[in-house]
């Protein structure tokens, strides 16, 4: 592993580069342990907090774990899908939120990924899923169910759908834009949408599920998508009107 002294780039960050492109290259295995600061820091001609701030920045992308003691030091970790969705999500949300992408946009690319997986949804599905998508079905008729608990029940609905393909690359990709964009069409939707509607579709697509007919569980999913796109277009002539009346 080496950098170049003579790069602008910060050299924690091409300490941190180098020890990342070894653990994916596999020169750095799984549990193994990394040399110690002091090694590190004569191997690349730094200083100890240098090679301190590059662990900094290697632990907080969960690559490498720290362990105490006689035997601990810093080890390649084993990353985990599930470990990851939250960094997924994240990525997700700050480029829908630092871009200007559309309403029409996003909801196109989430629906289009998640119609992706309905076949294998119908196919794969367990009881588990099952059960999951029931409960937030029923959870979402209650009487006085707050808005902010409505959406937050409409996207375990849908992480549940997705997870029922049994991928968990499918569910990795796909946290993005189920925990994501989500979130972001509900914010514009959700006073001008129908719950009965809602819960309708919902209750449909796990029929569908439960009944391994993919065809079905994909025609529910294009008239959700269909109407979440009506009822944006809906607000946003409201919003145009108001800012012209």
């Amino acid at each position: 592993m080496k950098i170049d002294p003579k790069n602008p780039a910060d050299l924690s960050a091409q300490i941190a580069k180098a020890i990342k492109d070894a653990i994916i290259s596999g020169d750095l295995p799984v549990d193994e342990r990394l040399p110690s600061e002091a090694e590190m820091a004569e191997q690349f001609a730094v200083s100890r907090p240098t090679v301190r701030e590059a662990l900094k920045r290697l632990g907080a992308q969960s690559l490498i774990r720290t362990q105490r003691g006689a035997t601990g030091g810093a080890f390649v970790n084993r990353l985990r899908f599930e470990d990851a969705y939250g960094q997924q999500i994240t990525t997700s949300t700050l480029l829908l939120s630092m871009n200007e992408v559309s309403f029409a946009t996003a909801c196109e690319a989430r629906y289009a990924l998640e119609r992706a997986c309905a076949p294998l949804s119908a196919e794969r599905r367990t009881a588990d899923h099952l059960a999951t998508m029931r409960a937030e079905a029923h959870r979402q008729s209650q009487p006085g169910l707050t808005d902010e608990a409505f959406c937050a029940s409409d996207v375990a609905f849908h992480r549940a759908l997705v997870d029922a393909a049994c991928n968990p690359v499918l569910s990795y990709q796909l946290a993005g834009a189920v925990e994501a964009m989500q979130p972001l069409m509900n914010m514009i939707t959700f006073s001008a949408r129908s719950r009965e509607k809602i819960i309708g579709y919902h209750s449909a697509i796990a029929d569908a599920l439960e009944a391994q007919d993919a065809a079905g569980a994909d025609a529910q999913l294009a008239a959700l998508a269909a109407y979440t796109q009506e009822l944006a277009q809906d607000v946003f002539a409201q919003r145009d009107a108001a800012r012209n009346g």
